[in-house]
């Protein structure tokens, strides 16, 4: 059976990303060069260029789609919560989790902000995982009786939170910890 155009281009362009991921983790950005991606792709340096600008565009590419797997994580884990908090509390956990992936902890939080910017990043974080996490903290002060004047803020600081535990967690800090401290600060936006 013949691929269409469009499906060739697809399957270039995501053996492309592995490939750069690969690499990526293993060596990090810096040395990583376009040579060894289109060795391990398998393909030639043309066609790494037909798809991307430059190595800092498919690195930005491998960042945003490991951002968008790491939202998948979140709102699987959280559609099914019973209430606001527990869905913020699942989402923490299951972000978490996520950043046990191999090389997510890497791209998402070392290599990403410093290659792309902290511009870059927070607009990846704003089309993935902050819509949900500023829809779980409205509910909360729905239901806590709050006015939303502070939401931006504190999905900003909770955001910093996660992924300040998540690397201490990855240096060998106790999840556990994190977790209950993250609760306590869910709770006391609950409290009245």
């Amino acid at each position: 059976m013949r691929r269409s155009n469009s499906e060739r281009t697809e399957t270039m362009r995501a053996a492309l990303i592995a490939a750069a991921r690969r690499l990526f983790v293993e060596k990090g950005y810096a040395d990583t060069s376009t040579p060894d991606i289109v060795a391990a792709a398998g393909v030639t340096r043309g066609a790494l260029y037909h798809h991307f600008e430059d190595k800092k565009a498919l690195f930005a590419a491998v960042v945003a789609e490991e951002a968008r797997k790491v939202s998948e994580e979140i709102e699987s884990a959280s559609a099914g919560s019973a209430t606001a908090r527990d869905g913020i509390l699942d989402g923490t956990r299951a972000y978490f989790d996520a950043l046990t992936v191999p090389g997510r902890i890497r791209l998402l939080l070392l290599d990403g902000p410093s290659v792309l910017g902290a511009d870059t990043m927070q607009r990846l974080n704003e089309a993935h995982s902050e819509a949900s996490l500023k829809q779980g903290l409205r509910e909360l002060f729905a239901a806590s009786g709050k006015a939303p004047d502070l939401l931006d803020a504190f999905a900003g600081l909770l955001g910093a939170a996660f992924d300040r535990a998540a690397l201490a967690i990855a240096a060998g800090a106790s999840r556990k910890e994190y977790e209950a401290a993250i609760t306590a600060l869910i709770d006391g936006i609950s409290v009245r």
